[in-house]
């Protein structure tokens, strides 16, 4: 009875000691992780659609090395990659990187996504929040945990992955990651990763540019898995591209799947359950430890990307060159084939219409202005906005050297004109960018809009890169705004040549023409990393063109309601502001 009572204990002991099994990365996300209201839209117990779990099975393939999504929006990428990290924090405690593009992201990842993701999942509860630097104290982008660590760290700031050696690397957002002086910081942190065999590289990024999207470099070297589901109607297995989506004229309610081997259209209800029955096929099949998976938004089966209303953000987009952009990069995960190389100026010339700032069109609502210094002049020209499109009113010049009181004082009256509107009322200039970035004029620029800031008179200056439109310069005591050309020029260039959204008028010379056609985009290599740049071309000057952008990159400090101010020009008189009345104390008396 004593060697049976021994028995059993001995048993329940080394039972005690034994392992967990390991499980994959799905199945171990579906057993153990929760996700906490504010993070998901469902909250609780993850559950994987068939496309999430095939890419969690590949990331905990011990035979493969990298992993490359190329990503739409709405299809849980986030949890699967906070996943990924949790996993390896849990199960296989080693040096982790995480790489976004700024450092706002990286912070805004730990708050939002990472902190209350563990916090909610019993099994990583308290996991991340040791000591992590050399001082001992726990930062918020950098943890220490049994056998591990955690950095998170952003592409801008390169020289924070120097002293780092990783075994996981998780990017996300790579093509939002430009090449600093050092080089592609994707570059520098998989160098991280060289002292480990066993290393993982796991990289992720909804496509921009066609021409040099990180992404979609990487895809390419990857053994190129597509998402098929199976037609209910023939069984045969698709991948869902826009070409398959079809609706009748003017309902895109009715968006329906056109199945390319039998041309059945097969109606949304039947959406979930194709999905369901899917299946990964590589491309590529010969090329080993690379997963390269390409997704989009259509087989989301979340309700807010419906091919109905997916159609329908399409119908809304496709007049609009940056709107489709973004259509095209986040919805359908492919990258942004630009416009043509060059703009055809004789082609815009030939677009002339009868309106200008004498006869405004009735679609102008708000008016902006671009200036241009020169050394002996100051080039201006006035856009119009509408609702959707913009108008070219006007180009002028005001002659003389940027140095004299008079030539600021000529533009000082220029800028106070007011112009009627058909509808009745009149127009004045709502914002004005005047060019501060050359180093000789900067002073008498700043001098000029300091005192007409309250008018949204203010001096910018052009930087490269990928910039936001307009922004404030952090510099203090500095009315000065900082204008991402590089972004302006590209969406200007795209309006010119898709669709006909940018209207000229017919008081325009034809050197505004050949101005705002004078430079062209080009790739170039920049420490090995594909980059866009805008290179003028030879013998050609490109006052208009800047003039052009300047006045676009205001359009944003302009916050009038488009509303309000179409009734307020649909009036025969400008609206008058009541003279305040003040009562004297002596009529109490």
């Amino acid at each position: 009875m004593t060697n049976e009572i021994l028995t059993a204990t001995r048993a329940r002991a080394l039972a005690a000691l034994k392992p967990p099994p390991h499980l994959s990365l799905g199945d171990w996300m579906e057993a153990h992780m929760r996700l906490p209201e504010g993070v998901s839209a469902l909250p609780g117990r993850v559950t994987l659609w068939p496309y999430q779990r095939g890419i969690a099975q590949a990331i905990s393939d011990p035979l493969v090395e990298r992993v490359t999504l190329v990503k739409p929006v709405r299809v849980g990428f986030t949890t699967l990659l906070t996943g990924a990290l949790a996993s390896y924090v849990a199960n296989e405690p080693s040096p982790i990187l995480a790489l976004l593009p700024t450092e706002a992201d990286a912070r805004d990842y730990v708050v939002s996504d990472l902190e209350p993701i563990f916090d909610a999942t019993p099994a990583l509860r308290g996991l991340i929040s040791g000591d992590a630097d050399e001082s001992g104290r726990s930062t918020l982008l950098s943890r220490r945990f049994p056998g591990g660590s955690l950095k998170i760290v952003a592409a801008k700031s390169p020289r924070n992955l120097r002293r780092h050696n990783v075994r996981i690397l998780l990017i996300d957002e790579a093509d939002a990651m430009e090449p600093s002086a050092e080089g592609s910081p994707i570059t520098l942190a998989e160098r991280r990763t060289l002292s480990f065999a066993n290393r993982k590289i796991i990289l992720g990024s909804t496509p921009t540019l066609l021409d040099t999207s990180n992404v979609l470099r990487s895809y390419a070297q990857s053994d190129q898995r597509v998402f098929e589901v199976p037609c209910p109607d023939c069984g045969a297995f698709t991948e869902i591209q826009w070409r398959h989506i079809e609706w009748e004229p003017d309902k895109p309610q009715t968006a329906a799947f056109r199945c390319p081997h039998c041309e059945s259209l097969i109606d949304e209800k039947h959406k979930a359950g194709m999905v369901e029955a899917g299946a990964w096929r590589a491309m590529r099949p010969e090329i080993e430890g690379h997963a390269g998976f390409r997704l989009n938004a259509l087989v989301s089966t979340l309700a807010n990307a419906s091919w109905g209303k997916l159609a329908a953000e399409f119908i809304a987009a496709k007049a609009h060159p940056d709107q489709l952009q973004t259509f095209v990069n986040t919805i359908l995960a492919e990258g942004w084939r630009e416009a043509a190389e060059e703009i055809d100026e004789a082609a815009l010339a030939s677009r002339r219409e009868r309106f200008g700032l004498d006869a405004l069109p009735p679609e102008v609502l708000v008016l902006t202005a671009g200036v241009d210094v020169q050394r002996d002049r100051l080039e201006i020209v006035i856009l119009g906005h509408g609702k959707t499109d913009y108008f070219v009113l006007a180009q002028h010049v005001i002659w003389g050297s940027p140095h004299e009181d008079h030539t600021w004082a000529e533009l000082d009256d220029f800028l106070r004109g007011q112009w009627p509107h058909p509808g009745g009322g009149t127009l004045r200039l709502d914002a004005v960018a005047i060019d501060a970035g050359d180093g000789e004029t900067m002073d008498p620029v700043m001098s000029f809009c300091r005192p007409r800031f309250a008018r949204r008179i203010v001096a910018i200056k052009g930087a490269p890169g990928a910039r936001p439109s307009i922004k404030a310069s952090e510099t203090r005591g500095s009315r000065l705004f900082i204008l991402g050309v590089d972004g302006l020029k590209a969406t200007l260039a795209s309006h010119l040549s898709r669709g006909r959204t940018v209207r000229f008028s017919d008081t325009l010379e034809d050197r505004f023409f050949e101005e705002l056609a004078s430079e062209r985009r080009l790739v170039r290599y920049k420490r090995g990393a594909p980059v866009r740049v805008w290179e003028r071309i030879t013998g050609r000057r490109a006052e208009s063109l800047d003039c052009m952008v300047y006045a676009l990159a205001v359009r944003p400090l302009v916050g009038v309601d488009l509303g309000r101010r179409e009734a307020e020009v649909s009036t025969k008189a400008a609206p008058t502001r009541t003279p305040p009345v003040v009562k004297s104390a002596w009529m109490n008396r």
